[in-house]
């Protein structure tokens, strides 16, 4: 089926639109894509519900949905939704690149069986299904259907997430085998925590791992070339740092560790100053970890209340650098500071506003497309609009927008 297909390489793929109902509060919810995204909201809202619902998604494709429940300590019935009494989730992902959609992937998961039980992947010019145990693959002809009759076969083995996640990538069209990679190369910062990123560890498998585990490892693991990349990033904030390594101790074990020089050490009456892991500052291991995987294979990357830990006059560079990343990205923050720092036109497309409604679903709107706001953003930067607005009393005039139809 694979080399039947003559379709160019895609390249530049992101994600348009996610649309999900029934996982936890994400009860019928929706919202549109940017290159750079920043999730604004109440405590409450729904931010680290929408992250977890992303990174449960991309969990999809890489398939052993038991270890994804393990780590959390979750349940798969821990995920649908408590205010609507159904059993299954369901979802679609539209993708697009160069202003061009490609397609969508649309799936129902049941919790009770851990896998997709019903799938739709329609991306350029092919189609795969999975419907009533079977699973059909076709081409597409014409804007009228599918050409010739589909590849179609029963489903005889078992397996955890999506159909996507078994079937060979050797077996896979080239459009769908782009969207699968970048799938598996969604990357979850959400719990970046201290005590996990000084650990001393033995691997990574070329990412860090839950709340930034395997830090010391991740960098062990980079090309010299890679490594020293991130070093001169890190030096036009931190220009006394002469050294980023991850040092080899015994049974494998590996621990990061900095080197510092400072004025009158050049003259060698002073040697530089080595520092371990364990002393290093929260701050700068937070961006140690977060530029390491901007150089990653990662295609979007989530991070949860990126100002945490960074000193206020690094955190412009953090998001100057996010901006201007060849990656997808998805911050949330609740600090205003952050939103000063992005262009207005940035702001306006990629700020959004998550909030619940009185029956306590999740719903998204772009902050600076609301009346108030919009109003607001051509006198003041988006930080000051942000400072000036009370979110506990956009509800209404939200609500009057969606009964206005604006």
């Amino acid at each position: 089926m694979a080399n039947s297909l003559n379709t160019p390489e895609i390249e530049n793929v992101q994600i348009k639109v996610i649309e999900v109902k029934n996982f936890k509060s994400l009860v019928d919810f929706k919202i549109d894509f940017q290159k750079f995204n920043c999730l604004i909201g109440l405590n409450g809202s729904g931010k680290s519900t929408f992250m977890q619902f992303i990174d449960f998604m991309s969990q999809l494709v890489r398939g052993d949905m038991k270890a994804w429940f393990a780590e959390r300590k979750w349940k798969s019935t821990d995920l649908p939704s408590k205010l609507t009494g159904e059993d299954d989730i369901e979802f679609r992902i539209t993708f697009f690149t160069e202003n061009r959609v490609l397609g969508d992937w649309s799936a129902i998961y049941s919790p009770t069986k851990n896998h997709c039980i019903r799938e739709f992947i329609a991306v350029v010019g092919t189609l795969i299904e999975v419907k009533d145990g079977e699973v059909k693959v076709a081409n597409r002809s014409s804007d009228a259907g599918w050409e010739g009759k589909p590849w179609k076969e029963e489903i005889r083995f078992n397996y955890e997430g999506s159909i996507l996640s078994v079937l060979k990538d050797e077996f896979l069209p080239p459009d769908i085998l782009e969207i699968k990679k970048y799938l598996t190369k969604i990357k979850s910062l959400d719990l970046l925590a201290p005590e996990h990123l000084r650990q001393r560890t033995r691997e990574s498998s070329g990412t860090l791992g839950r709340g930034g585990s395997n830090l010391a490892s991740f960098i062990h693991e980079m090309s010299d070339s890679k490594r020293e990349k991130l070093l001169e990033t890190l030096k036009k904030v931190y220009p006394q740092l002469q050294g980023l390594s991850a040092k080899s101790l015994r049974s494998g074990w590996k621990q990061l560790e900095i080197i510092e020089s400072y004025e009158g050490q050049e003259s060698g009456l002073f040697p530089k100053v080595t520092t371990k892991a364990r002393h290093i500052n929260d701050g700068l291991l937070r961006m140690i970890a977060i530029f390491a995987e901007l150089d990653s294979e990662n295609r979007f990357l989530l991070i949860d209340e990126i100002e945490n830990g960074i000193n206020p006059e690094l955190v412009e560079f953090v998001i100057d650098t996010l901006v201007a990343t060849r990656q997808q990205v998805l911050v949330t923050t609740h600090s205003p500071m952050i939103l000063n720092y992005l262009d207005d036109e940035v702001a306006k497309k990629g700020v959004i506003y998550l909030y619940k409604t009185a029956k306590g679903h999740t719903k998204s709107i772009p902050f600076f497309s609301i009346p108030s706001l919009r109003k607001k953003l051509s006198v003041m930067g988006p930080g000051e609009a942000f400072v000036d607005t009370k979110l506990i009393e956009l509800a209404e005039e939200i609500a009057s927008m969606t009964k206005e139809g604006k």
